[in-house]
């Protein structure tokens, strides 16, 4: 590990270097790609750093041993060394494993209303609700592209796009079915009900990633549906379209726009189509090993929502919390973390790098 760690720290000494010239900057396309290198080797670079420094505090305090004035304070130096150089080589362990190329996109999330009907769609609005309080604190942009709200204030549907730095990286763990368990404000004896909500969640695909084709496209236009003033019911603003080979249809019509309907809706497409070939090859992968973690088949039931026990469980890594109002209202750091940890663990035991010595 120590040499590919070496091997990386000069890669990174060579990319200052090269910014640090005048003349890289004439070619900006070239000096992205420098940017985005040297912005990915960093936290790897300062790790190995103080991992030496650390085994160099070791080597110090171990040649003050022979001296018996100093051996007792030479000795908790070496502790303490040897503490931090294991802490670190763990952090570098997690550093060096292959990135997921999707994990610095923006997502694009789906909730639909499973089984339990009005009490279904009311908890998926919780749900949006729940994910557009999370974004707010990481700071990343929730932009509404399609929406198909119920007369009570459910959410048939609902299409939206995270946009922020490694939105992908914390939201892949949110697709499956989520169950909620509770008393629906129509259930007059009090009985507890049980219903389910579905989430998908699709890095967004850039242009040059998956291209379609546009004969396989059909392009319709709509009017708008549900509140929104006079342009509704007299602009066709609204976008459908259908991807034939497929059988994948998106709508947007949250724009007064069409081209930008239009646009939007392409974006979602290209996702959804991206996201397919993905899944055949994390079929292919599960085939051979199971994930603990995983991003979540859709079909499998991922976490349970109980509020009369005021508990949320994630049921792929037997998480349970009691904080399920702070839950709701987006506070989801300690779930994601845990879901993020144990997935890191996973790819270190099939990494084989779990027990290395560095």
């Amino acid at each position: 590990m120590l040499d590919k760690l070496r091997d990386v720290e000069e890669r990174f000494r060579k990319i200052e270097e090269k910014m640090a010239t005048p003349e890289v900057y004439n070619d900006p396309a070239a000096v992205a790609k420098l940017s985005r290198e040297q912005k990915e080797l960093a936290p790897v670079v300062e790790a190995y750093r103080r991992y030496v420094k650390h085994s160099d505090d070791l080597e110090q305090a171990r040649a003050l041993l022979s001296d018996p004035e100093m051996k007792e304070m030479a000795e908790e130096e070496m502790a303490s060394a040897a503490r931090l150089m294991e802490e670190t080589e763990h952090e570098l362990k997690v550093l060096l494993l292959p990135r997921d190329p999707n994990d610095s996109k923006n997502v694009i999330v789906e909730i639909r209303g499973g089984v339990g009907g009005d009490e279904s769609a009311l908890f998926a609005a919780d749900l949006f609700r729940m994910y557009s309080m999370y974004a707010e604190r990481c700071r990343w942009k929730c932009e509404v592209t399609n929406i198909n709200e119920t007369e009570l204030g459910g959410i048939k549907e609902i299409c939206f796009i995270l946009e922020g730095d490694g939105a992908y990286s914390y939201m892949k763990f949110e697709s499956g079915v989520h169950r909620v368990q509770r008393v629906p404000d129509t259930e007059a004896s009090g009985r507890i009900h049980t219903s389910t909500v579905t989430v998908a969640v699709m890095p967004e695909a850039e242009e040059v990633e998956f291209e379609i084709n546009p004969a396989d496209l059909q392009i319709d236009t709509f009017r708008s549906s549900g509140a929104g003033g006079q342009h509704v019911n007299k602009t066709e603003s609204a976008i459908r379209i259908t991807h034939i080979p497929t059988g994948v249809v998106v709508e947007c019509q949250d724009e007064r726009s069409q081209h930008k309907n239009r646009e939007r809706a392409m974006k979602i497409l290209r996702a959804k189509l991206y996201d397919a070939e993905l899944e055949k090859q994390n079929a292919a992968i599960a085939a051979e090993r199971r994930s603990q973690v995983g991003t979540g088949m859709r079909n499998e039931r991922i976490r349970t929502y109980n509020f009369p026990q005021g508990r949320v469980t994630d049921h792929r890594i037997g998480l349970t919390l009691y904080k399920i109002d702070a839950i709701m209202n987006g506070d989801l750091d300690e779930l994601i973390e845990a879901l993020r940890t144990a997935d890191q663990a996973e790819r270190l035991k099939a990494s084989g790098m779990e027990g290395d010595e560095a």
